[in-house]
């Protein structure tokens, strides 16, 4: 306490704000990290679901629906037909396809005796055609509970329903995963497509965790049909485009009713995006719906993203202010705060990781972090004019 009071004492009152700040900042963001982004993989650890016998486990319709996704649909249906579950059906909504899609179904029928097939005609809607789709494959689905993938979409494992199935037994109405990505050649920004990806998972499964749920993402969640019927739909949501996952889900998750899945058995994988433009697009539908969240969670993290680069922004100040002064212990102060700061995020960030991914981060993280909400901030912009335009 002596050391620091004759430090303080000597610091002219700018070095003392500089050291004040960047400590203060500092422990804000250790907290995002230790508290909130480490959640996911802490929860994990000690979530072990027991043995449930079979009759016990409630019967799912899977909800698939396909715009010209033949080949990939073609692909990825048998992943989804050969889970190891005894109840369930996949209901698959062909939305106006003009390629082979109503063939690779009806191909597939013949093969699958669960598998079942409507239809929305070309011409319809164009902003609440999925919307549309998927309304209809709830009403087909003769299950109570409803589990959504897409066309492009495969479980990474057979037990992929009954990991949903275990969860629902807990009591939620409505459960969120993990969907992965797969490259099945090296595109541009391919390491970062998947932090960005990650990240994005991390956010809204996180605060679900602490029971602040405020999205999901149609690639893998599920839900009673119930929750579905009792909010009249897609009503509150109609004439958005997109918005038939995350926005639905923010208007009618509770602290009480949404629960995750985050298993490796209960992960979905997509290797569609082929290039920096097709992760464009999939990513500005979400950037996008943003803006109509209820709740605290923009707030969360748009003060997240603003203490970490007022953090760097000071961390360079002190640095340079060291320097000019020969304050040898503000410059060390502000590089080992940090780099302690690095170093906790990056066994954070691996550790989740690992967890859904497999991917390893290292310095890269840096740059990642720092570009993210900039890429975030342009595919924003994007995703406003291509709907002012629609």
């Amino acid at each position: 306490m002596d050391f620091i009071s004759a430090y303080a004492s000597d610091l002219s009152l700018i070095e003392l704000v500089l050291s004040a700040t960047l400590l203060f900042l500092f422990i804000i963001l250790i907290s995002y990290s230790l508290i909130l982004f480490r959640k996911t993989y802490t929860y994990q650890k000690k979530n072990i679901n027991s043995n449930v016998d079979d009759n016990k486990l409630p019967g799912i319709s899977v909800i698939i629906t396909s715009k010209n996704d033949s080949e990939e649909l073609e692909r990825n249906l048998p992943f989804v037909m050969n889970q190891d579950y005894p109840k369930f059906e996949v209901i698959v909504v062909n939305s106006g396809s003009t390629d082979d899609t109503d063939v690779i179904i009806k191909a597939a029928e013949q093969k699958y005796s669960q598998l079942y097939h409507t239809f929305i005609p070309a011409g319809a809607d164009e902003i609440n055609e999925k919307k549309l789709a998927i309304t209809l494959g709830v009403k087909a689905a003769k299950h109570d509970i409803v589990l959504f993938t897409e066309a492009y979409c495969r479980p990474a494992s057979e037990k992929w329903i009954r990991e949903f199935g275990l969860e629902f037994l807990k009591g939620k109405d409505i459960i969120l995963g993990y969907s992965r990505i797969l490259f099945r050649k090296k595109i541009r920004f391919n390491r970062f497509i998947s932090y960005d990806n990650l990240i994005h998972h991390l956010k809204f499964l996180s605060l679900t965790l602490y029971k602040k749920p405020f999205m999901g993402i149609g690639r893998n969640m599920a839900y009673k049909k119930e929750i579905f019927f009792t909010n009249k739909g897609f009503s509150s949501v109609l004439g958005i485009d997109g918005g038939e996952d995350d926005l639905f889900l923010n208007y009618i998750s509770t602290k009480k009713n949404t629960g995750v899945v985050l298993s490796k058995e209960s992960i979905t994988e997509t290797d569609s995006v082929d290039s920096f433009s097709t992760w464009k697009s999939i990513k500005s539908k979400y950037i996008y719906t943003k803006q109509f969240y209820k709740g605290p969670a923009n707030f969360i993290f748009g003060l997240g993203n603003f203490t970490k680069y007022f953090f760097d922004f000071a961390c360079l100040l002190a640095i340079a202010i060291s320097i000019l002064y020969s304050n040898y212990i503000l410059l060390g102060l502000s590089i080992i705060l940090h780099l302690i700061r690095f170093i906790v995020q990056l066994i954070v960030i691996n550790k989740n990781s690992f967890l859904f991914d497999g991917k390893k981060f290292n310095i890269n993280l840096l740059f990642f972090e720092f570009i993210q909400p900039i890429s975030n901030l342009k595919f924003k912009k994007y995703a406003n004019k291509r709907n002012r335009y629609r």
